[in-house]
């Protein structure tokens, strides 16, 4: 531990020096490195869906340089210290975590996601869907605050009256299409995207990673594409799509996915059976 303190001292150093005598540490402010911080985050995460721990380690590091850095440019403007950082999430553990640190007791991980968004409601949110960030990537934020409303009982009962509800907004979307009205387009296909994620969480996928599967895949056979075209000695663009649709089936049926794809779509059904 002593170790560790003093691992952490030294970063905390080197940080603020380098607020003090580098240009360009020196100019940047919560918002100039906004979009640095998102990145890194994302990083972390493609190091974690491809399971190399070298890669963690590195990007766990570069996303601890930002928390650090924001914390001291929060310091620097009498704002709030690391100190006050730590402090308040070792509070809130404590305090979200009745049945460890109090007296509370849970039967199951369901129970304590229950406790832990009353718990929130004590803390000054107004309401149960608060607290889910409007940056957030649209389908996981839809499945979040689907989620946080089915906690206190607006669910509904049944998979397939979930199902009839996506029948129905598919049906509204091409009455909204035969209207031409492309506002209400718009809008229906909103209603349509968000009741399937409402579906995915009654069938146990995850909408965010089931997509992120699909992209992939599209990705790995439009390379197969090309690359077949080009070794038929022939350009991308000025091939017919039929001939491309061709090569796209042969390679569906082939089912010769990496296996990089098959691990993150396995790990996305895994997960979310985790998430709290």
């Amino acid at each position: 531990m002593k170790k560790t303190e003093k691992s952490i001292e030294k970063f905390i150093k080197i940080v603020k020096r380098l607020r003090k005598d580098c240009p360009w540490d020196r100019e940047q402010t919560h918002t100039s490195i906004r979009h640095s911080l998102i990145e890194e985050t994302y990083e972390v995460i493609e190091a974690i869906d491809q399971k190399n721990s070298d890669e963690l380690k590195k990007e766990l590091g570069d996303l601890l340089l930002h928390i650090v850095l924001h914390a001291v440019i929060a310091e620097e403007e009498n704002s709030f210290t690391l100190k006050d950082v730590i402090d308040s999430i070792t509070e809130k553990m404590i305090r979200r975590h009745p049945h460890v640190f109090g007296t509370t007791v849970v039967e199951d991980s369901h129970e304590v996601k229950r406790n832990w968004e009353r718990i929130k409601m004590t803390e000054g949110r107004k309401s149960v869907v608060d607290g889910v960030p409007k940056e957030m990537p649209a389908l996981l934020r839809a499945l979040r605050i689907q989620e946080k409303a089915s906690k206190v009982g607006f669910d509904w009962k049944k998979k397939r009256d979930v199902w009839k509800k996506v029948e129905e907004e598919m049906q509204e979307l091409a009455d909204a299409e035969r209207a031409k009205n492309n506002a209400h387009i718009e809008e229906e296909y909103g209603d349509l995207l968000f009741s399937l994620v409402n579906y995915s969480r009654f069938i146990g996928v995850n909408p965010e990673f089931a997509l992120k599967g699909s992209i992939e895949k599209f990705i790995n056979r439009f390379y197969h594409i090309e690359e077949e075209i080009q070794r038929r000695g022939k350009r991308i663009g000025a091939v017919s799509m039929k001939e491309m649709d061709e090569i796209w089936d042969a390679k569906k049926k082939s089912k010769s996915y990496p296996k990089i794809l098959i691990s993150k779509i396995t790990k996305a059904r895994q997960k979310i059976n985790n998430e709290i």
